[in-house]
């Protein structure tokens, strides 16, 4: 798991009190967030996305379409255009997957940030996959983030927001559009919503019904999310259970 640390902190200050209540929220796309007061006073959101900020005088007006207008770089060729328009228009008749008022909240923590009064933790796997798709992988990296949050949270004394990559972070960036393997050229792997990883053509062509189960599943991934957030499991009493439950589960725990 890839972990970035940004924001400013007196890590000798004093340490606080254990006295305090965990205040959970949903919140934003794309990652679990963990708030915490100085009290402290932690704010769980379950989720992550970043809602586009309005634009400056002088800019051109955003729209949902504009940036089909900016030069992109990394996009999967689709041997059938129709056939990905025609999933594009089924995906875009779907629910969203996260509000504009969680983006709005997570939009707000993170101005605290950049002015120093909070700490932005962020962490994620390179990209997430159809196959490691279970409770138990979503529960472990949820746990993970809300540990290192609390640990920065009493180490720093200002609230720390936990940011995770995760319910749709599947495409890979690619320095080469394509892989050779003993003389076989084929397209590279992009991820999973966009082809294969298996080294063959067929797996390798881009396949936009694959863009359908990465909707399904970042779906999955963020109502799983968010009942962690708001159901216990993220409340500050559990924090000796997080490291129980991992020790009963190891070489040590079996002795």
């Amino acid at each position: 798991m890839a972990v970035a640390l940004a924001g400013s902190a007196n890590l000798t200050a004093p340490k606080p009190s254990l006295g305090g209540t965990f205040t959970i929220l949903p919140l934003s796309p794309q990652m679990p967030t963990l708030h915490v007061t100085r009290k402290p006073n932690p704010t769980i959101i379950a989720s992550v996305s970043a809602s586009s900020s309005s634009p400056s005088t002088g800019q051109a007006q955003w729209s949902l379409d504009s940036w089909k207008s900016k030069r992109a770089h990394q996009l999967p060729e689709y041997p059938d255009a129709d056939e990905l328009e025609s999933v594009l228009r089924t995906i875009g008749s779907f629910p969203p997957i996260v509000f504009a008022g969680e983006a709005r909240k997570l939009k707000d923590k993170l101005a605290n940030a950049a002015v120093g009064k909070a700490f932005l933790l962020q962490g994620s796997d390179c990209a997430e996959s159809f196959k490691e798709f279970n409770g138990t992988n979503i529960r472990d990296t949820f746990r993970v983030l809300l540990q290192m949050g609390i640990v920065l949270t009493f180490g720093a004394q200002i609230p720390v927001i936990a940011v995770r990559r995760m319910a749709g972070q599947f495409a890979k960036p690619r320095s080469d559009p394509y892989e050779t393997k003993d003389g076989v050229k084929l397209p590279s792997y992009r991820g999973d919503d966009i082809n294969g990883d298996a080294f063959d053509e067929k797996s390798r062509v881009p396949d936009p019904q694959r863009l359908n189960r990465a909707y399904l599943q970042s779906v999955g991934t963020l109502n799983l999310l968010r009942a962690f957030a708001t159901g216990g499991y993220a409340a500050m009493q559990r924090v000796s259970q997080w490291n129980l439950d991992f020790v009963r589960h190891s070489e040590q725990g079996d002795r």
